[in-house]
């Protein structure tokens, strides 16, 4: 599925807000600087949703907070995820 995502670089800690205007608003500790923010994005939607970092793409908006994310669930697989 292409996940909506809403991305808040320099926060102090990585964590999923929830669903804000049909986008997942996430925070990401690290900054938006050569990448690492998206790095960091990848890593940590693969850790929530036990996933490999390999199977999660960046396709559209990687130097925007606005971003699409080709990941392997469906909108019911990551509202599961968001309830635990």
């Amino acid at each position: 599925m292409l996940l909506s995502v809403h991305l808040i670089p320099n926060a102090r800690q990585n964590e999923i807000i929830g669903w804000v205007q049909g986008a997942l608003k996430i925070k990401i500790a690290a900054p938006p600087i050569e990448g690492r923010a998206n790095k960091a994005l990848i890593e940590f939607l693969a850790e929530v949703f036990d996933l490999a970092p390999s199977e999660i793409e960046i396709e559209k908006g990687a130097s925007s907070k606005y971003k699409r994310i080709n990941i392997p669930l469906t909108k019911e697989d990551i509202d599961a995820f968001l309830k635990k």
